[in-house]
């Protein structure tokens, strides 16, 4: 069951990520990225109020949040850290990048999860994991070199060592998911709420440094409903990711790399939506890495 969970969490990331750029495109990208975690806030605020006043309903409807201890909150916090880190790199990099070279390169994150759940899960891969992992790896290196054909190059761009540092932070949120899931018992809807609380004061005192003091910046600012649909998609992937590894036989290995076939929305239905260059020659790396995914999945 936890498999097709992470596939339903694969759809709706392929969705969120096609909205995202169009969310981040000619725009600014501090107050979209606290646009979409304010969206996401919004749709489980009616939970948390729901768990105060009418607890017995939200337990029916499986939406209870429950309530934590204060320890519980810091390690919740840290994760917040980690993400708004992760997601200002990302969203910077997508912002100048063409989104059919930043998805692939994100595809890279199973690879480091996949170390993770190795020395820190104990996880333990078998032969047909670790071709499928390198393959995904071999298909990112031919991506880099498709780049270079749109006048990226991959040692000297700013924004590529954005998203590698950006893919990176993610596999580390990735692992600690899983402490925090299986370890601590959060159920998704207590982790979500209070991880977005925690995100959106964050980001609010990054903007009051960065962004709120210059006018040019709020200018520049243009409120899209991509921005919104970005929160709830990711708000969505999030719950069915979390559910799965709610299961104790789920392996954070083998979740993360199903989560890739998101590759298949974001380049295929992205490139042509985008209109961004060498579509049929990003189909030979692309499907190198669902093959890669597939020898997971198979294994």
């Amino acid at each position: 069951m936890w498999m097709y969970l992470g596939l339903l969490a694969a759809l709706f990331l392929g969705l969120h990520n096609l909205c995202k750029k169009h969310a981040v495109r000619g725009n600014e990208v501090l107050p979209v990225l606290l646009g979409t975690l304010c969206s996401g806030f919004l749709m489980f605020l009616p939970f948390y109020l729901g768990s105060i006043y009418y607890p017995e309903f939200t337990k029916e409807l499986d939406f209870y949040i429950t309530e934590i201890p204060w320890e519980v909150h810091g390690f919740i916090f840290i994760k917040s850290m980690i993400m708004a880190a992760s997601w200002i790199l990302a969203y910077q990099a997508l912002k100048h990048l063409p989104i059919t070279i930043v998805t692939p390169i994100r595809s890279a994150g199973p690879f480091f999860t996949f170390i993770g759940a190795i020395f820190i899960y104990k996880e333990q891969p078998n032969s047909l994991q670790w071709i499928g992992f390198f393959v995904i790896i071999l298909s990112v290196v031919l991506y880099s070199r498709i780049g270079k054909q749109e006048g990226i190059i991959f040692k000297k761009n700013k924004w590529i060592l954005a998203i590698i540092a950006a893919t990176f932070l993610g596999a580390s949120s990735g692992l600690y998911d899983k402490f925090l899931i299986q370890n601590l018992s959060l159920n998704p809807q207590t982790l979500q709420f209070w991880f977005c609380w925690y995100t959106i004061l964050i980001l609010i005192f990054i903007l009051a440094i960065l962004w709120f003091p210059k006018a040019e910046k709020r200018k520049a600012f243009t409120f899209r409903w991509s921005i919104i649909a970005v929160g709830v998609l990711l708000q969505t992937a999030d719950y069915f990711y979390f559910k799965a590894l709610q299961d104790p036989e789920a392996l954070i290995m083998l979740l993360s790399a199903i989560k890739r076939s998101q590759l298949i929305i974001a380049v295929v239905i992205g490139g042509l939506v985008f209109k961004e260059k060498n579509k049929r020659k990003k189909l030979i790396p692309l499907t190198g890495i669902l093959v890669g995914v597939f020898l997971i999945l198979y294994s």
